[in-house]
């Protein structure tokens, strides 16, 4: 018996320590993802998995862009998204989060930039003209600004734009 439950000990064992190497890219992009958000140090600890096992993710570095936009870390943030952009430049959500992060530090223009190209690339992109039209506003120019929430808008996604008209800044 004794013989036994060492075997079985032996292979538990032996099991575990190959499980991690079987690991697949999309396993660990995956793992990242289903934690919605909650843990951004984790979801770096698994994207980063994802990305030595298969480094032209562009995926995997946009998540991890993300998640280090959500920790306050932009540069690295910024460098993720670049990286994304590079492997796959006809990417538009790419554009988009980059574009998020120029706006938090304030880079409207080359914010405006990023959401040309979102929006070249995907026309009916609700997020890109709103975020557009953020960034316009921010600019001070009300016309094109109200002009990119009201394509959003009639692209179904009008709660910015009723929030700007209650404001007075948009009719």
């Amino acid at each position: 018996m004794r013989k036994i439950i060492v075997c079985v000990f032996l292979v538990l064992t032996f099991l575990c320590a190959c499980s991690e190497s079987n690991k697949t890219p999309l396993y660990w992009f995956d793992k990242a993802k289903a934690l919605n958000y909650s843990n951004q140090k984790k979801a770096i600890e698994y994207l980063n998995k994802a990305i030595k096992l298969q480094p032209n993710y562009a995926d995997a570095y946009n998540e991890r862009g993300i998640a280090y936009t959500q920790l306050g870390q932009k540069q690295e943030a910024i460098e993720n998204f670049n990286k994304a952009i590079s492997l796959k430049p006809d990417d538009e959500k790419f554009y988009n989060n980059r574009g998020i992060v120029y706006y938090q530090l304030g880079q409207y223009q080359r914010t405006i930039d990023d959401y040309n190209t979102a929006i070249r690339l995907k026309p009916d992109n609700a997020n890109a003209y709103n975020n557009r039209g953020a960034s316009y506003l921010k600019l001070g120019n009300k016309k094109l600004g109200c002009r990119d929430l009201q394509k959003a808008c009639a692209l179904k996604q009008c709660a910015f734009l009723e929030s700007v008209k209650s404001k007075g800044l948009c009719r």
